[in-house]
């Protein structure tokens, strides 16, 4: 998903920014099963989260990647992959999910080192929100790829776009805002240049495939597919689809809980941005 453009060098893309993605979290049902799968699969190692103990912090190295929480059950939501955006007013950014006909569940609430919410927007696809209060202390991404990319199958692009706009602010004018572009058919958006989001039409709401409903693929870059495919099969997942890219190949998982993820060959990743 995230990368840079054909023929160049890849480029760092931190999840960073006033609306930029800033995070992923998967929502689970058992934490230690959801570890000791991850573990195997992606190669991360956990730290205890500070918001109790059924919420734990996925690294690579020393590098925080993503959130792990036990809570699905207790949200009575799905296990699943939800990124969230940063935003620079929690309140405000809830009330234009609302003003917009999304939907807030949950929050805002104090989250971490700052204020959050999870949201749906109008087409049914969850994703959170976040707003910081406390100086960040976390490590910066790989010089040479971000943490995890995003992209968004939804309904129809262009609204889903001014959808997301209008709610995280992208394309104000704003110092650090993200911009959208539009590219076959599908809405880019890209922070300082690098691109972080694709949003792509021909989501079917009422779908029983969870791939052709509206959703939030998230993806995580790896250095072999293959070695990563056969590790989730090993460790009680499942192949959903795979495909070639200009270089290297993208495969959808399901972990055994049901969470979907991606992974991404990170050198296909500098050739069509997954």
């Amino acid at each position: 998903m995230t990368g840079s453009h054909p023929g160049k060098p890849p480029t760092p893309a931190p999840l960073t920014g006033p609306a930029a993605p800033c995070w992923v979290n998967l929502m689970t049902r058992d934490l230690r099963a959801a570890q000791e799968f991850y573990g195997a699969v992606l190669g991360w190692t956990f730290r205890p989260g500070k918001l109790g103990q059924e919420f734990s912090v996925a690294r690579r190295g020393d590098v925080p990647v993503a959130g792990i929480g036990a809570v699905a059950t207790a949200y009575r939501v799905a296990v699943v992959w939800t990124p969230y955006f940063a935003v620079t007013d929690a309140d405000a950014a809830a009330s234009r999910i609302r003003e917009r006909s999304g939907t807030v569940a949950v929050g805002p609430m104090a989250l971490g080192k700052g204020r959050g919410a999870l949201a749906a927007d109008r087409d049914g696809a969850v994703f959170g929100i976040w707003e910081r209060t406390e100086p960040a202390t976390s490590p910066p991404a790989p010089d040479d790829h971000s943490h995890a990319w995003l992209r968004l199958h939804t309904r129809n692009a262009f609204d889903a776009a001014i959808f997301y706009g209008q709610v995280l602010d992208w394309a104000s004018g704003r110092p650090g805002c993200c911009e959208v572009s539009y590219e076959k058919d599908e809405v880019i958006v890209e922070c300082d240049g690098r691109r972080l989001v694709r949003i792509s039409s021909g989501a079917v709401e009422a779908a029983p495939d969870p791939l052709v409903r509206p959703h939030w693929q998230v993806h995580f870059p790896v250095d072999d597919v293959a070695a990563t495919v056969a590790a989730a099969r090993e460790h009680g997942g499942s192949l959903v689809e795979q495909r070639a890219l200009a270089q290297g190949t993208t495969a959808t998982l399901l972990d055994p809980d049901g969470g979907l993820f991606t992974v991404t060959d990170v050198r296909g990743l500098t050739a069509d941005g997954g």
